[in-house]
C-alpha cells in the first residue's frame, strides 16, 4: 500500500466574489452547538468582513484544499494607547500632566476551521500568515479574544502560537424589556456632537489602555449613535451646553459619558437550542410586562429569532456620583435599544472598572470573564517608554473598540 498523501492547505487572501458562499458555509457547519445545550449563532448578514470592515486597517485570509475552502481568519490593525508618560513644557514645569503612549497592535478574531479538517495545523497555518501581514503592516503586537472555557482555541494561542494571557474583561449583557427603563429625574442626560465628544475623550480617558488613537473616526461612523453626558440636574442643560472647554474648566460635582454604537446593522445573533418550555416561559414574562408595563417587571426578549444588539462603549466618569450617572445613562440606552428595535445591550469593561456597578446587566447572559491573549510581535522594536507591554500590569480601566466587537 502506497503512503497516504498529506493534501496541499493553501493560504491566500479572502475574494468576496468567489469565496463568501463557501466561507458562510464553514461558519454553519463550525457554529452547530452542542447537542441538549443553549448556543449563540452568528449571522453576518451576507458580508463575512463585517466585523473588521470599519477598522483602519484590515484583512480576511481563507485556508483552502482543491477547491474546498476549510477555514478562514479575520484581522485588523489600529493605533491605540499601551501606556502613560509625564509630559513637561520644561525643566522646571511643575504641571506636567500624562500623556498617551501610543502602538500599532493587530488584532486576531474570526479564526475558524472545519471540523472534519482539524489537527492539521490549519489554524496555525491562519495565524502565521496573518500575523506576517500584521508585520508588514507595522503592527507590534497582536492580541486575540476568546471564552475563556474554550480551552481548544486558548491552546492554540498560548501553547502553539507564543501568546500569553493578558486581561480578562468582563463582557455585561443587559435585556431589553417591554416597558421603558427609568432614567433618575435627578440627571440631565445630553447628546454631545462628535467634535465635542472627542474633545471630552481626548481630555479625559486617552491615557486609557486600548483607547483609539482615531477615536474621531469612531465618532463620526454611521454606526455611532451618539455619545451622551449625564450630569445632575440643575447643573448644565443641552440648551445651554457651553461646550467642552468651558465644561471641563467647570465641571458639576460628578459626570458621566458613554457613546452607543450600533451593531444591528452589522450582524444579527440568535440562540438556539432552548426547550419549548423554555421559549414559552420567555413569552409569558413578555405578555405580562406588555400588559402591566407600570409594574416594570423584569422580561426575556425574544432571544430565540435573529436579534439585533446596541453596545456601550467609552463608559467613562468623574465624581463621588459617577455611579448614579452610568446608572441613568445605562437606562437611557436601554430606551434608546427598544426604540431601535434591538433585544439587548452590552458592554465590555475591566474587572477592576470602578463604574461597573452601575451597569444592569444579567448573569445569565454576561461573561464574567472574558480571556484577551497577546503577543509581541517582534523582538527589534525599543522598549520605549513603556517596555514589553505584554509584561504590564492590568489599569483600573479598558477601552473595547466598538468597530472590532
Amino acid at each position: 500500500m502506497g503512503e497516504e498523501l498529506t493534501p496541499t492547505v493553501i493560504v491566500r487572501v479572502f475574494v468576496p466574489n468567489k469565496d463568501r458562499e463557501r466561507v458562510e458555509a464553514v461558519e454553519r457547519i463550525c457554529e452547530v452547538g452542542p447537542s441538549g445545550k443553549l448556543s449563540l449563532f452568528t449571522d453576518m448578514l451576507g458580508d463575512p468582513i463585517c466585523r473588521v470592515r470599519n477598522s483602519p486597517a484590515f484583512l480576511m485570509l481563507v485556508a483552502e484544499i482543491g477547491e474546498e475552502i476549510v477555514g478562514m481568519i479575520r484581522g485588523c490593525i489600529k493605533t491605540v494607547a499601551c501606556g502613560k508618560r509625564l509630559s513637561r513644557n520644561g525643566k522646571h514645569d511643575t504641571n506636567a500632566k500624562h500623556v498617551p503612549v501610543y502602538t500599532r497592535v493587530a488584532y486576531i478574531l474570526g479564526l475558524r476551521v472545519s471540523p472534519n479538517q482539524r489537527r492539521m495545523g490549519i489554524g496555525s497555518k491562519l495565524v502565521q500568515r496573518m500575523e506576517a501581514w500584521f508585520r508588514d503592516n507595522g503592527a507590534e503586537y497582536s492580541y486575540m479574544a476568546t471564552e475563556n472555557d474554550n480551552l481548544a482555541s486558548v491552546k492554540l494561542f498560548t501553547d502553539k502560537c507564543g501568546y500569553s494571557r493578558f486581561r480578562t474583561p468582563s463582557v455585561l449583557v443587559n435585556p431589553v424589556f417591554a416597558h421603558r427603563a427609568r432614567v433618575s429625574p435627578k440627571v440631565t442626560i445630553i447628546n454631545l456632537s462628535p467634535s465635542d465628544a472627542e474633545v471630552l475623550y481626548r481630555r479625559r480617558f486617552a491615557t486609557t489602555e486600548f483607547f483609539p488613537r482615531d477615536i474621531d473616526s469612531v465618532l463620526n461612523n454611521k454606526l455611532s449613535l451618539g455619545t451622551f453626558l449625564a450630569v445632575p440636574r440643575g447643573s448644565y442643560r443641552a440648551e445651554t451646553w457651553p461646550g467642552p472647554d468651558l465644561f471641563l474648566s467647570d465641571p458639576p460635582r460628578s459626570w458621566a459619558l458613554a457613546s452607543v454604537w450600533n451593531s444591528k446593522e452589522v450582524f444579527t445573533l440568535e440562540v438556539r437550542g432552548a426547550s419549548r418550555v423554555k421559549r414559552t416561559l420567555a413569552k409569558t414574562t413578555r405578555v405580562v410586562d406588555r400588559a402591566l408595563p407600570w409594574l416594570r417587571l423584569p422580561s426575556i426578549p425574544d432571544l430565540f429569532r435573529p436579534f439585533g444588539f446596541h453596545f456601550m462603549y467609552g463608559l467613562g466618569g468623574e465624581g463621588p456620583e459617577a455611579v448614579k450617572m452610568v446608572k441613568a445613562l445605562c437606562g437611557f440606552a436601554h430606551n434608546l435599544a427598544m426604540d431601535k428595535g434591538c433585544r439587548v445591550v452590552a458592554t465590555e469593561v475591566s474587572p477592576n472598572e470602578p463604574l461597573r456597578c452601575g451597569i444592569p446587566h444579567w448573569k445569565m447572559l454576561s461573561c464574567e470573564e472574558d480571556l484577551w491573549c497577546m503577543k509581541r510581535l517582534g523582538e527589534d522594536y525599543s522598549d520605549g517608554s513603556l517596555g514589553d507591554w505584554t509584561k504590564s500590569p492590568p489599569g483600573m480601566s479598558i477601552f473595547v473598540d466598538p468597530r472590532e466587537v
